[in-house]
């Protein structure tokens, strides 16, 4: 019989830095210094990679300019204009172009799966940097927005033909302490051996009610209006109708195939 007794707390020092993870959105003027974003892209760079076919690429982003051009883009967020350096982790074909192109092949028409590892490679470095970021004092919050125009951020950053954006990264020193947002419960989200198989009790229904009230209190708390239904309130909000239903397209345009 699988032991069911909760395990004793385990940390870590890695384990400590995820468990205080937050996104942080205002920073200090300071600059990140050079040596400290090679360092971080080195360490990230030991990520997992899908056959080892390293399927990414990072634009590193200090120019005010270039970052004043990002900011509409990516929904007008302020910190994007403001951030001392944004990093944008990218979905790369180009090397594996070469790659078939010296052996007789293209990359042409290519399948889902290719722009799915890609992407999943790009995410894996991206949330690596991330940690190692935060292990130096430094802060940051992932920018998906920037697939809200995947032609538009290409062509502020330079981007060829296979290569598209998948998030960026704001990253500096931060310059407030954002109260962490709960999560939904544990024993709710993993299963055992099959999905369904739960130590949590009640359906799903009455589980989201719960992160719901939880995460109402924790908006309200910081001064942010909210809903009582707050978590599928917004959801709802944000995935009816569809977003970025554009995309497909765009990242097609760019010789990413994802049918």
């Amino acid at each position: 019989m699988p032991d069911t007794q909760p395990a004793p707390a385990l940390r870590s020092e890695t384990i400590a830095l995820l468990s205080r993870r937050v996104s942080v959105r205002r920073f200090r003027p300071d600059p990140v210094p050079e040596a400290m974003v090679e360092a971080i892209l080195k360490a990230a760079f030991r990520a997992p990679s899908s056959s080892n076919i390293q399927s990414y690429s990072v634009v590193v982003v200090r120019d005010r300019d270039v970052l004043a051009r990002l900011a509409p883009v990516t929904g007008h967020q302020k910190h994007v204009a403001e951030a001392p350096v944004f990093l944008a982790f990218c979905a790369d074909l180009t090397r594996i172009a070469f790659a078939l192109e010296k052996h007789g092949h293209t990359v042409a028409d290519n399948n889902m799966e290719t722009g799915l590892v890609s992407s999943i490679d790009a995410a894996l470095v991206g949330m690596c940097a991330s940690l190692a970021a935060g292990s130096l004092g430094l802060g940051g919050v992932m920018i998906g927005a920037v697939r809200n125009d995947a032609s538009a951020v290409a062509k502020i950053l330079g981007l060829p033909e296979r290569v598209y954006c998948v998030f960026g990264l704001c990253l500096g020193w931060p310059d407030d302490a954002p109260v962490q947002k709960p999560r939904m419960d544990y024993a709710g989200v993993v299963h055992y051996e099959r999905y369904g198989a739960q130590r949590a009790e009640g359906d799903m229904a009455s589980r989201l009610a719960a992160y719901d009230a939880d995460l109402a209190r924790h908006y309200r708390a910081t001064g942010r209006p909210t809903t009582d239904d707050s978590w599928t309130h917004d959801m709802d909000k944000k995935f009816h109708p569809w977003l970025r239903d554009k995309l497909r397209q765009q990242l097609e345009e760019r010789g990413f195939d994802f049918r």
